[in-house]
């Protein structure tokens, strides 16, 4: 990341170091993804465009479908330096014409980012608003800016930013675009880590506001500057920067540095501080071992780490964080279920590479969930769609290219003939649907109906009698449309019979239906499907017999008493 190279201005222009760190491709931008106007893209800050890019990254990371936040109370924090990125959201009211988040610029040169997700913190807690979005943003393109850095003696002259280390000659300059997205705990759907408390001050020192023991604290992600420790120990206190890692990228290296934490949560190991030789004598905790720099790959010691940033306007920033200590995969027999997978992209081999990810995990559920949620994108942006299935013995995987047109969305419920024994058995491993299943149940059990003995082990003789068999379709068909619309499935039209909008009248009045049929004691009846027109049919069965049904217009469902059904059927065959 860090080079030497003339992409930003020519090597050795004005006497600056040779080496800093850039981004790669920084002039790249896909207009039709967030359906700007080519012209309007052409003329924004390269330090917008980017920030619009991570940012929808960030969303879809949290596991939030970025088409949710419309109308939510959603702000913007972005630390950065000068003018070049203010307004991030609100500067294009077109393209974001449901977004209307508070939107706010923060600029205390090194901690501009930390003290945005200071102010976040804030807010959420005062409910000013239910979700932030956190970031930071610094590209070099000046030379101009770096020679006044230069003059100050801030300038590693060799590209190397040694932090923590008696040979530190100062920083190297580093670009970035990071992004966080916070919420309130009890929202969040995708948890890494909790930030306790970030407090600020100019100069000073500031007491402690959550009474927490400054020894629980196991690591500190530190701004790469020393300051004397005020208290006691009882082992060294492990400090790195990502400045070492990455150079410094000035405003937005707070948030630079929370992404390290983020990663090193996941992986439980904190990356090496790199350059570091000899301990800065004038960090005294350095020398009396109550600081140790990590040099190696090291093992997070416990769930509690801090960050720190400085502002050398003097505003300072610090943030305690808790672990997520709940990260670890949960014992879960869904997880070698087979399950329908399904995607959705730009292209079809966008499709066909997530839905080879999820392949390769197909256990793992938190990634099928993060998946389908972000799998619901308009079909104007998002023209593809892939399905596949997870867990079979053999599969195949389909991506299509979806019409545009919205498809009529009809729920067929359908009557007797239907059923067949056990029928609902796979189907109760559903939460939804079991639950709407005890619900009909209870509502039975007052009528000497015992729903659960029907669904999981009856015989096909027990669904022969006409209340078994009605109050099974129906207990099934309700709960299949109570699990279709909480997946947003919402029907265009219904067409059929033996349903209602409420699940109680429902059922009560297929067991109304089945028991007037059982009570009556009518003679035994018959159906079949005949393979002639209408008036075919109609010259040719007797009189006791009628139509009943117009299927198609080559087949026609007759009834009449049991007899003469057989007869009549006996007599087409031989013909």
């Amino acid at each position: 990341m860090i080079t030497a190279d003339d992409c930003r201005w020519p090597q050795g222009q004005y006497g600056l170091p040779t080496r800093n760190g850039k981004l790669k491709e920084v002039d790249r931008f896909d207009v039709a993804f967030f359906n700007l106007p080519s012209k309007q893209a052409h003329n924004m800050n390269p330090q917008l465009r980017l920030l619009l890019e991570v940012t929808y990254e960030s969303i879809c990371n949290a596991g939030i479908n970025p088409i949710k936040l419309k109308g939510t109370k959603t702000d913007v924090f972005i630390g950065a330096n000068g003018s070049d990125a203010q307004n991030v959201f609100s500067s294009d009211p077109q393209t974001f014409e449901d977004y209307r988040p508070s939107s706010y610029t923060v600029d205390t040169a090194c901690s501009s980012s930390l003290l945005a997700l200071d102010c976040a913190l804030n807010a959420l807690r005062n409910d000013s608003c239910h979700a932030a979005i956190v970031g930071g943003v610094n590209l070099c393109f000046r030379s101009q800016t770096s020679v006044q850095f230069l003059k100050l003696h801030m300038l590693s002259n060799d590209g190397t930013c040694r932090a923590f280390d008696s040979n530190g000659t100062g920083y190297v300059r580093s670009e970035t675009i990071a992004i966080i997205f916070i919420q309130k705990r009890q929202d969040a759907k995708r948890l890494y880590a909790t930030l306790l408390h970030s407090k600020t001050n100019a100069d000073g020192w500031k007491k402690d506001e959550i009474h927490l023991d400054p020894n629980h604290v196991g690591y500190v992600e530190a701004h790469g500057t020393g300051a004397r420790a005020s208290c006691k120990r009882h082992q060294p206190l492990l400090i790195d920067s990502t400045k070492s890692n990455m150079g410094h990228p000035e405003p937005a290296s707070g948030v630079a540095a929370l992404a390290k934490l983020l990663v090193a949560l996941q992986n439980g190991h904190i990356p090496a501080n790199l350059h570091y030789n000899s301990p800065n004598r004038d960090i005294p905790g350095l020398c009396d071992d109550r600081l140790k720099v990590v040099t190696e790959k090291t093992k997070l010691p416990n769930n509690l780490m801090a960050i720190n940033s400085y502002g050398f306007g003097g505003t300072n920033v610090h943030a305690i964080l808790q672990a997520n200590s709940n990260r670890k995969e949960n014992e879960n027999l869904s997880r070698n279920e087979i399950c329908l997978a399904f995607a959705c992209a730009r292209t079809p081999d966008g499709c066909e590479n997530i839905l080879k990810n999820l392949k390769e995990y197909e256990n793992n559920i938190e990634l099928q969930a993060l998946i389908t949620e972000n799998s619901f994108h308009p079909s104007h942006t998002h023209t593809y769609r892939g399905f596949t299935l997870l867990n079979p013995s053999e599969s195949s995987t389909i991506v299509n290219k979806c019409n545009n047109e919205r498809r009529l969305v009809w729920f067929v419920f359908s009557g007797m003939g239907t059923q067949w024994s056990r029928m609902e058995r796979d189907l109760m491993k559903l939460k939804l649907f079991r639950q709407t299943i005890e619900r009909s149940s209870i509502i039975l059990k007052k009528y000497n109906i015992d729903l659960f003995q029907l669904i999981l082990s009856s015989t096909p003789r027990d669904l022969d009698h006409p209340i078994n068999n009605f109050v099974s379709i129906a207990a099934i068909q309700i709960a299949l449309v109570d699990c279709l619309k909480t997946m947003n499935v919402e029907q265009d039209g219904i067409v059929g019979h033996s349903v209602g909008e409420l699940a109680e009248e429902t059922i009560l009045a297929a067991y109304v239906r089945g028991k007037c049929v059982r009570d009556a004691n009518l003679p035994a009846g018959g159906m079949a499907a005949i393979g002639l027109t209408w008036d075919e049919c109609k010259q040719m069965y007797p009189s006791d017999i009628v139509s009943a049904c117009y299927n198609t217009i080559d087949t026609v469902t007759v009834s009449g008493p049991k007899q003469s059904i057989e007869k009549f059927v006996k007599t087409l065959k031989e013909k």
